[in-house]
């Protein structure tokens, strides 16, 4: 059932449980989310980037949105850093129920300026908006922040940001980097930080925490095993996504996973079976890798069986 990101967001917030947002590129990873979360019996969403957007075009987002519409649990379609107001319209155009806004590399100034409008645009067609404050480090898409670069959010100026834009739930940067390399040592969460700004905002604002993957270390050891290479690989431990939901985070956005094991499992059965060329012989099986992972993840952020 297609639903907007706040509807599922504020229940997620209110219940002390998170949501992941998965990003998706073609088919077979769509199905992968969406049948990990029908077999959860968990609330999702289906997250793309202006990458799948220029990627897959319009029929893309078409076999999305229906493939939500039918699901048997809440789904929201939502832009992920969508990178100006001219994006936004582009998914509000086609059907996105949810869309980020992010100017999180701009001044405060223009930060607000730019979301304001994104806001009045989405809310006048009932589409709940996303934005940023801070800067994460590390890549992803057209996202590229070095990391002497990257700016953790201020708690004073994410209340203030709020309420001057009117978001419906706001992503921090709090000491995670998107991609695969996130360094050394724990914590990785700024989990001081975290508890003010959730405070300031209120016990049920949603807070979104992006470049939050765990990079399971199995499927990096699969992925070397099987040809890839990919250097010291590190995500989030669970530990630290458990104890960010408790204190705020209702929005978890899951990417690299979903990749490590896509490639991994493709590599393998090609390794394993040389004469194949069935394509449906290799996305099969990467299709099944990615719904074990999304499975998981939803067990760990607790919302497995929150769409009963």
């Amino acid at each position: 059932m297609l639903v907007t990101g706040l509807e599922i967001l504020s229940r997620a917030r209110k219940q002390g449980y998170g949501v992941g947002a998965f990003n998706t590129n073609n088919m077979e990873i769509t199905q992968a989310i969406l049948e990990a979360a029908e077999a959860k019996r968990s609330p999702v969403i289906l997250a793309l980037s202006e990458g799948a957007l220029k990627y897959g075009g319009r029929e893309l987002t078409t076999m999305v949105r229906e493939a939500a519409r039918d699901a048997r649990v809440p789904v929201a379609v939502h832009l992920d850093h969508g990178a100006s107001y001219e994006t936004v319209l582009r998914a509000l155009r086609y059907g996105f129920t949810s869309v980020m806004i992010d100017k999180s590399g701009e001044d405060f100034e223009t930060n607000v300026r730019e979301t304001r409008r994104v806001v009045e645009a989405a809310h006048a067609v009932g589409v709940s908006v996303e934005a940023e404050l801070g800067r994460l480090a590390g890549i992803e898409e057209h996202v590229a922040v070095d990391e002497k670069d990257a700016l953790l959010t201020n708690p004073r100026e994410a209340q203030l940001f709020v309420e001057q834009t009117g978001i419906d739930f706001l992503a921090v940067a709090i000491g995670t980097s998107h991609g695969p390399y996130k360094g050394k040592g724990k914590p990785f969460i700024d989990h001081e930080r975290l508890v003010k700004i959730a405070e300031l905002l209120g016990k049920d604002y949603p807070l979104v925490l992006h470049g939050a993957s765990g990079v399971p270390q199995e499927l990096v050891r699969r992925f070397r095993a099987a040809g890839g290479e990919i250097g010291d690989a590190h995500g989030i431990a669970p530990e630290d996504i458990q104890k960010a939901v408790s204190e705020g985070i209702a929005k978890i956005n899951t990417d690299t996973d979903l990749r490590l094991a896509f490639t991994a499992r493709v590599r393998e059965v090609l390794n394993e079976n040389p004469k194949v060329f069935d394509p449906r012989k290799i996305l099969g099986p990467a299709r099944e890798e990615m719904r074990k992972v999304v499975e998981a993840r939803m067990d760990l952020f607790g919302s497995s069986g929150k769409a009963d």
